[in-house]
């Protein structure tokens, strides 16, 4: 494991998060569809920039990002808001442990700013998973 195969692994997560997210705001239904509509378009975009931004780091380290998708999020048949909901929950909670781990890495080789990356997104994940959370009523 190192700092740039870690980096990857963050690429790829988020890289496939951006996809759910765009598909669960063209496919949410209800009423809270205005909601969760503008919600799922604010998560997309922060995808967005922290694929880029972990991409940025990769490549000012010498790494090589990786920059396509092997393969498509299967479909799933999450009509209901809170099944989508819940998936991101889950989704975050798996990307916050990889997250972990970079930081831990990045810690032990002296790697200040990655592990500041990291950390940073932790935060904000964390943040994520209570407010989604909140709304699910846990």
């Amino acid at each position: 494991m190192t700092i740039q195969s870690e980096l990857n692994l963050q690429i790829a997560n988020w890289s496939v998060l951006y996809t759910q997210l765009h598909r669960f705001h063209w496919y949410v239904k209800g009423p809270l569809f205005f909601t969760l509509h503008a919600k799922f378009e604010e998560l997309y975009d922060e995808s967005a920039l922290v694929v880029d931004q972990v991409a940025e780091r990769l490549l000012a380290i010498g790494g090589e990002p990786i920059a396509t998708m092997k393969g498509y999020l299967e479909s799933a048949n999450e009509t209901k808001t809170a099944d989508m909901v819940a998936t991101l929950v889950k989704d975050y909670k798996h990307i916050n442990e990889s997250l972990k781990q970079l930081a831990d890495l990045a810690e032990s080789a002296n790697d200040t700013i990655t592990n500041d990356l990291a950390v940073g997104l932790i935060e904000k994940i964390d943040t994520h998973v209570w407010m989604l959370n909140a709304y699910l009523g846990e």
